[in-house]
């Protein structure tokens, strides 16, 4: 065997290794994303079915495209986290027990632009989670898994920039 094909071999032996037991830090803050992005939809969806007020008739059905994007970020994140051999989160308890987000009960007596301030907490912790999720994968290794915090962290940007607009602030990530 040549020097390139045995080092091929070498290094897929250790890709199937990595897969089958180690990388326990990227399972870990992907599962904590399962658990975050699980919170995070149930607390867009209050907003989208509380809120009242100038803006509704743009913002009501934006919250279904943010639903949306959630929901398929935590697919493809679950996902993963099966393919490396994890176990994600997969309950209401679970969710709530893992989750850093907290939730509020719904009520009738909050502004639209308390409503998307407090969106713009949730998807500043998510942009936070998912940087820990780019050091992490890069430090262990999975490339895959980084794509997919990459991703998700572009698309967490863009709608705190949306965010920060519609309430009169200048985008600023930390």
């Amino acid at each position: 065997m040549s020097n390139s094909v045995e080092a091929i071999a070498n290094q897929e032996a250790q890709r199937a290794q990595n897969l089958s037991g180690s990388r326990p830090k990227t399972k870990a803050v992907l599962n904590q994303a399962v658990a975050d992005l699980s919170k995070a939809y149930s607390i867009v969806h209050q907003v989208h079915w509380y809120m009242r007020g100038r803006g509704f008739l743009h913002l009501h059905p934006k919250m279904d495209e943010y639903m949306d994007a959630l929901n398929a970020n935590l697919d493809e994140i679950s996902e993963r986290l099966i393919t490396l051999g994890g176990d994600p989160y997969s309950t209401l308890a679970e969710f709530d027990q893992n989750s850093n987000l907290t939730e509020e009960k719904g009520t009738w007596d909050k502004s639209m632009e308390d409503h998307l301030r407090r969106l713009v907490e949730v998807y500043t912790y998510l942009d936070k989670l998912y940087q820990v999720g780019l050091d992490v994968t890069d430090e262990e290794g999975d490339a895959p898994s980084n794509d997919i915090f990459t991703a998700a962290q572009a698309d967490v940007e863009k709608t705190l920039w949306m965010l920060q607009a519609e309430l009169g602030q200048a985008p600023g990530l930390d």
